[in-house]
């Protein structure tokens, strides 16, 4: 006579538990990497030990050869201020960040903190500037 015994081991893995975590992980990597907002433009930022942490309202990149950008869209010194009263329409106080190459003369910048000035002057606003640079290794 054999003898059975009642409980009886199940030897399967279930992977429906598996797949949850899966999927679950997938959703917050996709969440968590769109709130990174990776610079369009390809720059050699000045090294700082600083650190200033604003809410970035509008970015403004110079590039090696000089060439200003309002976002991704490329202007000139004339048209950057026209560019950032329609970016920054309706904002009083807002941060411009500025990212600039390291090679770019300091004039280029002060030309583009000027302007924003100017803007803060002329329409009572109160905007501000601040250079973007990258850690120190």
């Amino acid at each position: 006579m054999a003898i059975k015994a009642r409980n009886t081991r199940n030897l399967q893995f279930s992977m429906v538990s598996m797949s949850d975590l899966v999927f679950l992980l997938l959703i917050f990597f996709m969440l968590t990497s769109t709130l990174v907002a990776p610079s369009a433009i390809n720059l050699l930022l000045p090294s700082s030990d600083s650190r200033t942490m604003a809410p970035q309202t509008i970015n403004v990149h110079i590039n090696e050869n000089r060439q200003i950008f309002l976002e991704a869209d490329p202007v000139d010194l004339e048209g950057l201020q026209e560019g950032l009263l329609v970016s920054l329409d309706g904002i009083e106080e807002g941060t411009v960040v500025l990212r600039s190459d390291h090679t770019v003369p300091v004039q280029d910048i002060v030309n583009v903190i000027d302007a924003v000035e100017s803007m803060n002057s002329e329409y009572g606003l109160r905007h501000r500037v601040i250079l973007a640079t990258q850690p120190r290794q």
